[in-house]
């Protein structure tokens, strides 16, 4: 699903922030982050935005996290940071059925569109996570796959592998939907590259089982066993990628 931001560099702090998101501790993650400027706001509410995502939890608190950046940001950047969020908040409690938001996903989205320059690191993240929408709500391939292109050259000139490997791994999605199958491995094994060179826990069982729909047995099981013994050691996140781990059912002639 989504992945953005950037990993920590020399920074303490951000070095912390980034061990813990990347085991989905994201509440511990977002306890190290004093919100007292619009920049620690926002991220605090990414990383608990991020944990509703994952887990389908934690809601309430992702709305305070929220509200507060809102208040905090000033500036057109920090504001369409914070629409950002606010965007994918609502897409996320779409997605899961928790609640539909889709038209305030739409509008915040647009509202971020309108505060965040072309050009600007944040335009990456936004492109993607318009890609999201129009690829899991509207049901737009087309629309999708030019926002991730957007996103994915972005990632690529600012440096964001996170990011960059979640672009990745959207385009190679929709490449295997069109049965354009070398396409799709190689850019899931792209996806899962980067992961695993960052130590993106939470985000390589996703990459390893969307890289084994591409390959043949025995590498397909292999690669599923994995991402099954990485999802139980995180606790069962992400959710979502529950029904993809279950080992198939016997088959009746043999049952």
């Amino acid at each position: 699903m989504s992945g953005h931001g950037t990993t920590a560099g020399d920074d303490p702090l951000q070095t912390a922030v980034w061990r813990l998101r990347s085991r989905a501790c994201w509440t511990d993650a977002a306890a190290l982050l004093q919100p007292v400027t619009a920049a620690a706001a926002i991220q605090r509410a990414a990383l608990l935005v991020e944990r509703c995502l994952y887990t389908e939890q934690g809601w309430e608190a992702a709305e305070d996290a929220l509200r507060t950046a809102e208040a905090l940001a000033h500036g057109d950047d920090e504001r369409g940071a914070a629409a950002c969020e606010r965007g994918q908040l609502a897409y996320a409690s779409t997605l899961h059925g928790v609640r539909d938001r889709a038209d305030e996903a739409r509008a915040a989205l647009g509202r971020a569109a309108a505060l965040i320059t072309p050009g600007a690191p944040g335009r990456a993240l936004l492109d993607f996570r318009r890609g999201l929408l129009a690829e899991n709500l509207t049901h737009s391939p087309q629309a999708a796959r030019a926002a991730y292109r957007r996103a994915h050259a972005a990632a690529t000139a600012h440096a964001d592998p996170i990011l960059l490997s979640s672009t990745w791994r959207h385009l190679a999605g929709l490449a295997l939907r069109e049965g354009e199958l070398a396409e799709a491995r190689h850019g899931f094994a792209e996806s899962l590259r980067i992961r695993e060179e960052l130590g993106y826990l939470v985000g390589t069982a996703p990459a390893l089982a969307s890289l084994a729909d591409t390959e043949t047995e025995p590498e397909a099981s292999r690669l599923r066993e994995e991402a099954r013994r990485l999802f139980r050691l995180l606790g069962g996140v992400p959710t979502w990628l529950t029904p993809h781990l279950h080992p198939p059912a016997p088959d009746a002639a043999t049952a």
